[in-house]
Formats: C-alpha cells, sequence, structure tokens
C-alpha cells in the first residue's frame, strides 16, 4: 500500500485559514525577486549571461532568488503558521532553478546547436515530475524500489538507484564544469584583439578541457565507480586511441600549438589550397576560414601544420595588388607610365608610399603589355572593389588621353578553291578587324 500521510497532511494544512498570510508571502518574496533582478539586469540583459535572459524570469538570478526569499520566509513563520504552501513553493522553486540554469548554461556553451530546446524540454520534464512525485509521498517509496534493484560487477555492487543519482549528480557537475568555462572564456575573450586573442583563446580552450576532464571524473566518482580500478582500462584506452584516433589527437595538438606559436591569429588573411580569406575562429580541433563572398572552409589544425600556407598579414598588413593592360604599339610607354602611377596614387584605398608603379613586362602579340602594382594597408575590406576602382582610373585616363587598347589581329590564308597559277600567289587576306585599323 503507498503511504499517503504527507500528501493528506499537506492537503490538511492547505485547507487552513493561515494559508493566506503563506500565499501572501510566497507573492511578497516573488515579487521582491523580480524586483531584484530588474534592478540589476537593467533594461537589457547582457549578451551570453546566465544569471540573466531576455525576461525577468528567463535566468537563473530569479529563481534563485524567489528559492531563498521563500526559504527565509519558512523560518520566519514557522513559529507563527505550519508550513504549507511555503513547504510547496520551495520544491517548485527549486525545480525551476534547476531548468533554467540548464537551459541557459547549454545556450551560453553551445549557442548554435539545435539540441538545445529538446535538452530543456527533457530536463523540464523530469524535473517537474520529480516534484509531483516529492509531492505526492511516492519520491521515497520509489526510490527505495529502486535501490532493491542491483546488478554485480566483480566485487561491487550497483543498485539503479545509485545509477539515477550519479548520472543526476555527474550532469549537474559537468553542468557546473560548463558554467564556470564559458564564463572564464567570455571574461578572457572580451576586448581582446590580435596575438591577445589568440593567446587568450588558447588559455580559454585549455582551461575548458581542465573543467570537463575534472568534472569527468568528479561524475564518475558520484556513479560509484572506483578510479583506481580504470587503470588497466585507461591503459588499454590509450593504446586504442593512439592507433585509432591519431588524426584526431594531432588535430588537437596541431590547434594548442598553433594558438601558442602565434603563427596563425584570429584576422589574419591566409591561402591554404587556393582556398583564401580570414581566420574568424581557432578551436582546439579546426580552424575556420571565411573567403571575401562569403564562404567559409573548415581546415583541420593538422593541415596548417603539414603544409604550406601564406599568412598574408602575418608580419605586414600591406597587402601588393596588380592590375596587367595592353597599349598599341607606338604609344610613348615612358610617358604614359607616369601618367598611370599618378591617376592609380589618386585611388582612395591604395598607399602613398611605397606608392603605385607601372612596368612594361611583355611584348604581346597584340599590343605592349603593362603590369600596374599597387600596395593596400586593409585586405579586409575586399581587393575586388580596390582593383576595380584602379582600372577604372586607368580606363579614364587612356580615353584623355587617346591611348589605343589593342584589338585582338588576326591574318588569314585561304589555301585551295581554283587555279593556282590563274589566280597568283598566296597572299594574305585583310580580317575585318586590319581593315578598320587601316582607315584609322
Amino acid at each position: 500500500m503507498m503511504p499517503t500521510t504527507d500528501f493528506e497532511a499537506l492537503l490538511r494544512a492547505i485547507a487552513r485559514p493561515s494559508v493566506l498570510v503563506e500565499l501572501a508571502a510566497v507573492l511578497a518574496c516573488i515579487l521582491l525577486a523580480w524586483g531584484v533582478v530588474r534592478l540589476l539586469r537593467g533594461a537589457r540583459a547582457a549578451h551570453h549571461s546566465v544569471w540573466f535572459g531576455r525576461r525577468i524570469f528567463d535566468g537563473v538570478l530569479f529563481p534563485v532568488l524567489a528559492l531563498a526569499f521563500v526559504f527565509g520566509a519558512k523560518l520566519a513563520l514557522a513559529s507563527v503558521v505550519p508550513p504549507a504552501v511555503l513547504r510547496l513553493a520551495i520544491p517548485v522553486l527549486l525545480s525551476l532553478a534547476v531548468i533554467r540554469l540548464s537551459v541557459r548554461v547549454l545556450s551560453v556553451a553551445f549557442p548554435a546547436s539545435g539540441m538545445v530546446r529538446a535538452a530543456e524540454r527533457t530536463i523540464s520534464w523530469v524535473a517537474w515530475l520529480a516534484v509531483v512525485l516529492w509531492v505526492t509521498g511516492v519520491l521515497p517509496v520509489l526510490m527505495e524500489e529502486l535501490d532493491q534493484i542491483r546488478w554485480s560487477f566483480g566485487k561491487t555492487q550497483v543498485s539503479l538507484r545509485q545509477i539515477i543519482e550519479g548520472t543526476l549528480s555527474a550532469g549537474f557537475v559537468m553542468m557546473i564544469a560548463l558554467w564556470v568555462s564559458s564564463a572564464v572564456e567570455a571574461r578572457l575573450l572580451k576586448g581582446a584583439v590580435g596575438e591577445q586573442l589568440s593567446l587568450r583563446k588558447a588559455g580559454a580552450n585549455l582551461l575548458r578541457a581542465v573543467l570537463l576532464f575534472v568534472g569527468l571524473l568528479v561524475a564518475l566518482s558520484a556513479v560509484g565507480i572506483d578510479l583506481t580500478a580504470l587503470s588497466v582500462l585507461s591503459g588499454a584506452l590509450g593504446v586504442g586511441i593512439g592507433f585509432g584516433l591519431q588524426k584526431l589527437a594531432a588535430n588537437y595538438v596541431s590547434g594548442f600549438v598553433i594558438l601558442a606559436e602565434r603563427s596563425l591569429r584570429i584576422g589574419d588573411y591566409v591561402r591554404v589550397d587556393n582556398f583564401e580569406g580570414w581566420i574568424t575562429d581557432i578551436t582546439t580541433r579546426y580552424t575556420v576560414i571565411r573567403a571575401p563572398n562569403g564562404r567559409e572552409s573548415i581546415v583541420p589544425n593538422e593541415t596548417l601544420i603539414t603544409t604550406r600556407v601564406e599568412n598574408c598579414s602575418l608580419a605586414d598588413r600591406h597587402v601588393l595588388l596588380q592590375s596587367v593592360v595592353q597599349v598599341a604599339y607606338g604609344t610613348d610607354v615612358a610617358a604614359l607610365r607616369a601618367k598611370v602611377a599618378e591617376v592609380v596614387s589618386a585611388v582612395e584605398r591604395v598607399m602613398k608610399d611605397p606608392g603605385p608603379a607601372c612596368h612594361l613586362t611583355g611584348f604581346a602579340a597584340d599590343g605592349l603589355e603593362l603590369t600596374v602594382y599597387f600596395w593596400i594597408a586593409d585586405p579586409e575590406n575586399g581587393q575586388a572593389n580596390v582593383r576595380s576602382d584602379v582600372n577604372l582610373a586607368i580606363l579614364d585616363l587612356f580615353e584623355r588621353e587617346g591611348v589605343e587598347i589593342p584589338y585582338p589581329q588576326r591574318v588569314l590564308r585561304v589555301i585551295g578553291g581554283g587555279d593556282a597559277s590563274a589566280q597568283g600567289p598566296e597572299r594574305p587576306q585583310e580580317t575585318a578587324d586590319t581593315r578598320r585599323r587601316a582607315a584609322a
């Protein structure tokens, strides 16, 4: 028979007139917690905050303060009225605090994950089910029954109750570890740029790995596993990792090496395997490179260690660009070079020191080939746009100076098609382009 004495006593206590005093106390505690959170939070909550959410009651601080105030009211009114509503409000607020803590920590630690919503629903169902079982008095009986279900592992016996309690304890410990690591990472990365950002990112990744490892050990202890018995298993696991996960381990080690030696930093413009762009993130396993067209490449860190990587902004952010143009034979190249360098220097993003230069770099079939070299100091703003501005300035100069950009010229020879003696010797026939140039 299921004992319902506690539940019946709670129902009788709720029917007393003194319950109105408790309801007023609970309402006052909730309003007080709301006011304190509103005062501390301000108009908007800080980004990625665990204590505060988008709304007043979304963060962890609101249920924690309400729980503390209700607990204090229960102690204060214990000698005046028998606790009923206050006793019921404590597990409800405790479950709410656990739910909000789990959701906020997962949202901060994994902001782009779609599993956060599913985890929120799962944790909510488990927490509210535990509250219902506790209020109805079923939870103690259920835990005693679960304690009778046991398994033997060698000389150690483990019950289903220990597994459930250990799993919940492990989840709570891992949640706290994620919370602490996310808070420290946000504090370390705040306001950091360049080399400081890379170093702090390395420290944040290392700290998160250490905290999760310590949390895992605490979780295993909470489940009841003797850590000293894992020595043989850890040796076998190490061998398995060495052979089966060597690529993964190499990527992790390479990530720490990159962050420590600062050969690649967040914000650098690099070229890897014909893909170029800016480094937007460096994790312990991979590096994210974003191209100017918006495409992103996820490059394993081992690739950045073992292959050739062009870092266009490691020691100097200045980037040399070039543009090639042809002019007709007979053009005064010596005078034109100075004019080209002058108009290119007037383009907004082109550096004045070192200034642009124009060189005769080839004798092509259709004209003289000129190559214009110029430097920019802000490659993060794009290269195609400044190259277009330079080409437009050169085109405008050519139109003002009457400089001809040659069309392709071809000579055709007709073989056969009649009496060769009557036609005379073969001779080149002019194309439309050739006749047009002759007329000009």
